[in-house]
């Protein structure tokens, strides 16, 4: 029997590096035709493997991620991975936070409540294309989007030609959400928490490291994730566990992992971005890192309580090289959004700018993210329909942009209850010690690490 394990199996990983390749401007023409050569799949549009296994071409698929690994990018001055080149390309970094943080628990509360409820809302059309979303919606009546997906009096037609995602559908649509069910979107914030109780604010990136072998599941990643834990097993360290064999470096499983360094530095999105970083690098390089520390700088202007939306994504964009093609992605879906009053419009624009991109890259759903935040203009429910309505990560980016227009909120009765009260303030999770934690106990955590952060800088 073979077994298929994704987004490890080297076979399955050389469409992606060629593709990876294309996008930060490496010839490999050359390796291509040699795989193609000798019968290796393309990268899967959607899914974690090929059609077809072939445990047959695993000794060439390693030698051709390797040859791959020595190709150097044009990109690469302009999209530095290390920390002090990093700083160094952003004149524009936010200075330290001098006072005191102004951290307020009932923020918190709204964060934890928004990342959930946006997670949950685009859980049941991940991996949908565009075009199904919007047409499992219409069918139900729900659209412009403005609350939960349904399968009730959807046609059955529509329902076999546009499934909904298989994990999620017992439990994220409209007639069946009982509770926030377990996602890796909420499991890493979780991951996080117990990273600063054991190790505070000066946690290194072999802590996490540690951290995920000792209390994260492998079968609970995914991407890069995967990739950089399987690393670890092979006994290749940090932050080397990011670029080995990785052709997912660059997508978003950095990002969903960045809110927690964000909500505990109110008002220092430079102490946010730093931490995020250390984190990042255990699994993603360059622009996915970006992702990651550009979410937990504008989170962490949101947590202080004196910005609106637009400043807040301002400031996420300080923290990122300007001549990245992560800040071109940020200031295009802004400039989409701005240039637009119909959402659709606007989605429709950044497909056909970024349709080329696997739907867990960053730099698409950077794109979409800042357009739907800039779009809805601080409005909850606006931002997080909008984040789900575009495509791509839907629950990724549903759950950031809960998470910041929770934030901006500023306290869970302000969030309309009709995507908190189904969260019955439970959160499933195999993250030890937090299954069924309830989002106020949450909220309590992290204040207290807020605080205690203030105190070791």
């Amino acid at each position: 029997m073979t077994v298929r394990v994704t987004w490890v199996q080297p076979e399955d990983l050389v469409g992606h590096e060629l593709r990876q390749a294309a996008e930060d401007g490496r010839d490999a023409r050359a390796v291509a035709r040699r795989w193609y050569e000798a019968g290796g799949a393309p990268a899967p549009e959607r899914a974690g493997a090929s059609t077809s296994p072939a445990p047959e071409l695993r000794a060439l698929a390693e030698q051709l991620l390797d040859e791959l690994a020595l190709l150097e990018s044009p990109l690469r001055d302009d999209e530095p991975t290390g920390w002090a080149a990093l700083r160094a390309a952003c004149p524009d970094w936010p200075a330290p936070r001098t006072g005191p943080p102004p951290a307020d628990r009932d923020r918190l509360h709204a964060a934890w409540l928004g990342r959930a409820a946006g997670c949950l809302l685009g859980k049941p059309v991940e991996k949908l294309p565009l075009d199904g979303i919007r047409a499992l919606a219409r069918a139900t009546g729900n659209w412009p989007l403005t609350t939960w997906f349904t399968a009730r009096g959807l046609p059955a037609a529509l329902a076999a030609a546009y499934p909904w995602n298989r994990r999620s559908a017992s439990c994220s649509l409209a007639e069946n959400i009982d509770g926030m069910p377990e996602d890796d979107d909420l499991n890493h914030p979780l991951l996080t928490l117990l990273l600063l109780r054991r190790h505070g604010p000066s946690f290194t990136t072999g802590d996490l490291a540690r951290l995920w072998l000792d209390e994260l599941p492998a079968g609970r990643t995914f991407t890069a994730e995967r990739v950089a834990y399987r690393n670890l097993l092979d006994g290749i360290e940090p932050p080397h566990t990011a670029g080995y064999r990785n052709p997912f470096r660059e997508w978003i499983g950095a990002q969903i992992r960045a809110d927690v360094h964000g909500w505990t530095h109110p008002g220092d999105p430079s102490a946010a971005a730093e931490q995020a970083h250390r984190d990042a690098v255990l699994s993603h390089t360059a622009n996915g890192v970006y992702g990651a520390m550009f979410t937990a700088a504008a989170l962490a202007g949101a947590a202080g309580g004196g910005s609106d939306v637009h400043d807040c994504l301002a400031t996420g964009l300080r923290v990122v090289p300007p001549r990245s093609r992560f800040a071109h992605a940020v200031r295009f879906g802004i400039g989409a959004a701005r240039a637009s009053r119909d959402f659709d419009a606007v989605a429709d624009r950044l497909h056909a700018e970024y349709g080329r991109y696997h739907w867990v890259h960053v730099l698409p759903n950077a794109a979409l993210l800042a357009a739907a935040l800039t779009h809805a203009d601080g409005d909850f429910s606006g931002s997080i329909c909008r984040a789900v309505s575009g495509g791509w990560d839907t629950d990724s980016n549903g759950a950031t942009a809960g998470s910041l227009a929770g934030l901006l909120a500023g306290a869970p009765d302000r969030l309309p209850g009709r995507w908190t009260a189904p969260l019955r303030n439970r959160l499933a999770t195999s993250v030890p010690g937090f299954d069924s934690v309830g989002f106020d106990e949450l909220a309590e955590q992290t204040h207290r690490l807020a605080q205690k952060e203030a105190l070791c800088p």
